[in-house]
Formats: C-alpha cells, structure tokens, sequence
C-alpha cells in the first residue's frame, strides 16, 4: 500500500535575516530580543466603556489574541508591558492613568482603543480628557467606535511591529528623553 503525499498549502516561515550554514545561526542581540519582546506582551487592560466589550470580543476564542503572544493579562502594572487605554477618560482619571502608566516597567507601549481614548470621541466636554495622549505618550492608535476585535488584532500586530524592530537602546537615547520630559516623565 502507497501513501501519496499531497502538496499542502502550509507556509513555513522564514528564518530571521542572519548567517546560516549547517548547525549554527548567527544575529545580533537587538533581534532575538525584539523577536522575544513581540512574542510575549503582557497588556494591562484599563477599560471604562463600551470598548473594553470589544476587547473581551477580541480575547474569546473566536478571535484569540492569546495566539499572538499576549494571551496573559496583567491587572497589575508593574508586570504589564503593554497599557491598553479603552473607552472615556475623565479628566478626573487622568492622574490615575498617568501613575499607572508610571508605574510600568520599561520598556513600556501605549495602545489608544478607540475614539474616546484617542480624542475624547463624542464627548467633547469640560470633563472628558480630549485624547490621552495629552497625559501619557502612545504608540498605536485603533480607530472606531467602538472598533472591531480585527482592529483591536491589527492595532496588536503594529505593537509587534514597533516592538520588534526597536533597539534595545532606543530609551536610553536623548531623543527619547526628550519625549518623556515634554510629558514630565523622568
């Protein structure tokens, strides 16, 4: 009895740009580190409305963030990497955000979930913070409102992207600095 193998339509995956030859792989530390960065994300979850819906939505199985490496939520800053700002942000809870974000570990990523958190949305009131990027600094922005789990994943896959491709001396750089005083941050 024969078995046929049929050719199937699974991609392997490239290895990552090094020097190859038979039983060693070379590169530099600033890609395995960013490599194993990108695939363990711890988020904290700072959800006030309807947008954190769409992030439990994004965390079930039908949409499974798990399956990007960041399956394990942090409720606690100080073991999160990754602060997920979803919904309206009062002005009152600005310091609040802002010592979480304090209290984060670097490196530390901001993702804005939302119109609301992005530019305050429809509420533009004296007691709705316009965005919370005028607290804290943030790396990717999801739009919508509220945005579907597929951006929530693409707005992770930015992350990753960002996350990856930073060197490992990138928050030691003044320019960095930089960004971190025009927001009072030491």
């Amino acid at each position: 009895m024969s078995i046929e193998v049929e050719k199937s339509n699974i991609q392997v995956v490239n290895s990552p740009a090094g020097v190859e030859g038979p039983g060693f792989f070379a590169t530099s530390v600033d890609k395995v580190v960013g490599m194993a960065r990108k695939n363990s994300i711890w988020p904290l979850p700072f959800a006030t409305s309807c947008c954190g819906i769409e992030f439990m939505a994004t965390m079930a199985a039908h949409y499974d963030m798990g399956r990007f490496g960041a399956e394990r939520l942090s409720f606690s800053p100080r073991q999160a990497d990754l602060l997920m700002v979803m919904g309206t942000i009062a002005k009152k809870m600005a310091p609040i955000l802002r010592q979480v974000y304090m209290q984060m570990a670097e490196p530390r990523w901001v993702l804005s979930m939302g119109a609301c958190a992005s530019s305050g949305g429809i509420f533009d009131t004296y007691s709705v913070l316009q965005g919370i990027d005028r607290v804290i600094p943030v790396d990717v922005y999801v739009p919508g409102c509220p945005p579907r789990p597929e951006q929530v994943l693409d707005g992770i896959l930015k992350i990753q992207e960002l996350i990856q491709n930073e060197s490992i001396r990138r928050r030691d750089t003044p320019q960095y600095k930089a960004l971190l005083a025009e927001y009072g941050i030491e």
